[in-house]
């Protein structure tokens, strides 16, 4: 195509999709191709062990809302084979060669098999994509005895719960000795263990599988401690393992997932970049070690992220540096998480009720807040997520430019250069949350007694290049964006919830109802936030309410630039040309 570029998105699921849609919003008027592995166009996937297992949506339901400036031509059904950097080429069945001028890779996870089970029979399966979970619907539907979910993480915990709900024996068997291990610290953990016993969850923590052993009338699973559960559908539920045999052999860095700079640039390869659940890269904010975030929020920011620093280039591009947000919900009970609680050391209870099980955990590390994780507050969660940001600074910015020195006249007298004083170190911690970490003991965070949950301001640095500031200037309107955002949704329902509670005692006798009291007097120990009354935020369709992205900081890149009055946009990408 003369004159035009074209851009190929290497998976078709959510980060695909919103990088692709920002391509346009950054005026790309090339083409864009969008290559996907799956038979269907992006659609929720969160909603996958909930929603579409219990019979509450259907597939057409999860479908996501596509932007009508995307304008891309989709590839369904068509994985990518091979890839050649050097060529500039992405491999098609059929020995297809696709050219491209940029690459977005975001092929995301493949679900991770169980060493031993016998995959090939119809009643073990594995939940990734929608015809997955239209399989493992019908199989319930279609069957009477014991459903047995492997695994105690996210998604099989779940899936329990989804199964539960429509009145099916259930039984989980994990290694772990507690639902969700450590990635939501004890106490939540030990309350949703406790959920799903109370329910009738039968549960096999702590073990391993021993054999299996197929029958005409379901699958009989030996375990370590000697149960034995006869099941008649099993799901497999043991985590995710980054799609990448495709990219074998192109050269790329496949380390746990695509190795990628800060910058979402592909380690190895040139015009290449990686987003989503596939991509392992430093988030400079947590110390700069790559790692992968496998949460639904990561891959619209990062997808959008992306596509901002492919049009910018690798030298022109930003950072991305994120705070991570994920949540999940079991019997009504919500779960959000914020930050890398997997980077703690230690955990602190950040606040807490004695009215009920609402509480937040906080994650430490050197000191530091790096995580917390919430159970049934997301008001709190809210008020706390700034922290979360203020303790967890870019640390580096990756390579800066050297401003031009001045050049020294050949009779000017060298000057001595006075010794420079220390800049003062800035503790990572200020106010209440300054204790130094001690390892032989546990952190205690001191939150204030009041209902709200209030933080000192941060401190200004005692130097800041502009640079900085312009980046300090960003994600503070983020913040204020999102914050602003998540309390609207707060007050929408609190009004939701006061219009039905009226419409409720208007159709059914009044019943009198204990007083509730504002405060509640702590015991004794370290001081915890007491909650007000319980809100939730606004329970509109998920399809809906996630996907929308979260307001993102304006593009910080120069990625589009007008050239004349009446020309038509030409982008600073790879290989750029004249229109």
């Amino acid at each position: 195509m003369k004159n035009e570029e074209r851009v190929v998105i290497a998976g078709g699921g959510l980060a695909g999709l919103r990088a692709g849609e920002r391509l346009r919003e950054l005026g790309f008027r090339g083409e864009i191709v969008i290559v996907s592995a799956e038979r269907h166009l992006p659609y929720h996937r969160p909603a996958l062990s909930k929603e579409a297992i219990n019979g509450e949506l259907i597939a057409s339901d999860l479908r996501l809302t596509i932007s009508r400036e995307l304008n891309a031509v989709w590839r369904l059904g068509t994985a990518a084979t091979h890839l050649e950097p050097d060529r500039r080429v992405v491999g098609l069945p059929g020995g297809e060669e696709l050219k491209y001028d940029g690459l977005i890779i975001a092929t995301g996870v493949e679900p991770r098999h169980l060493a031993g089970a016998p995959r090939q029979d119809p009643r073990i399966h594995v939940l990734r994509t929608v015809d997955d979970a239209i399989a493992i619907k019908r199989a319930i539907n279609s069957t009477q005895g014991l459903v047995v979910v492997i695994g105690g993480g996210l998604i099989g915990c779940e899936m329990a719960a989804s199964v539960k709900t429509m009145g099916r024996d259930v039984a989980i068997v994990s290694r772990s000795s507690t639902l969700l291990g450590s990635a939501v610290g004890k106490n939540i953990a030990d309350t949703v263990t406790e959920a799903h016993r109370v329910r009738g969850v039968r549960m096999a923590m702590g073990v391993k599988i021993r054999h299996w052993v197929r029958q005409a009338g379901g699958v009989a699973i030996h375990l370590s401690d000697g149960q034995v559960f006869f099941a008649a559908v099993v799901v497999i539920a043991v985590g995710a393992s980054p799609s990448t045999a495709w990219l074998r052999g192109s050269g790329l860095v496949l380390e746990d997932g695509v190795l990628c700079d800060p910058t979402c640039h592909v380690v190895g390869g040139s015009d290449i970049v990686a987003a989503g659940d596939v991509a392992r890269w430093p988030n400079l904010r947590f110390g700069g070690q790559p790692r992968r975030v496998e949460h639904w929020l990561n891959a619209v920011e990062m997808g959008r992220a992306a596509a901002e620093n492919l049009l910018a280039g690798r030298d022109d591009s930003r950072p991305f540096t994120p705070v991570p947000r994920f949540w999940t919900e079991q019997y009504g009970m919500r779960i959000q998480g914020s930050g890398l609680p997997s980077l703690g050391q230690d955990t602190t209870t950040l606040a807490g009720s004695q009215k009920d099980h609402r509480t937040i955990t906080g994650f430490v590390s050197d000191g530091r807040l790096v995580g917390m994780v919430g159970l049934d507050a997301p008001t709190a969660m809210i008020k706390l997520s700034t922290e979360l940001w203020r303790q967890n600074r870019v640390t580096a910015s990756g390579p800066q430019r050297r401003p031009p020195q001045p050049v020294p006249r050949p009779d000017a007298v060298p000057q001595p250069v006075p010794p420079q004083p220390a800049p003062p170190r800035e503790s990572p911690v200020p106010g209440p949350m300054a204790a130094p970490v001690r390892r032989e003991e546990s952190v205690r965070f001191e939150a204030p007694r009041t209902e709200s949950v209030r933080f000192e301001a941060p401190r200004a640095r005692p130097t800041r290049s502009e640079q900085s500031m312009r980046f300090e200037a960003v994600r503070t309107e983020a913040l204020r964006l999102e914050n602003a955002l998540l309390q609207e949704a707060v007050r929408s329902e609190a009004a939701r919830t006061n219009a039905a509670r009226a419409a409720s005692a208007r159709a059914e006798p009044a019943r009198p109802e204990p007083a509730r009291s504002e405060s509640v007097r702590s015991e004794p120990g370290p001081a915890r936030t007491q909650f007000s009354d319980p809100v939730e935020l606004a329970r509109v369709p998920r399809q809906q309410q996630e996907s929308q992205p979260l307001p993102l900081p304006p593009s910080h890149a120069p990625v589009v630039r007008s050239r004349g009055q009446g020309r038509s946009l030409v982008r600073t990408g790879p290989k750029a040309r004249p229109r």
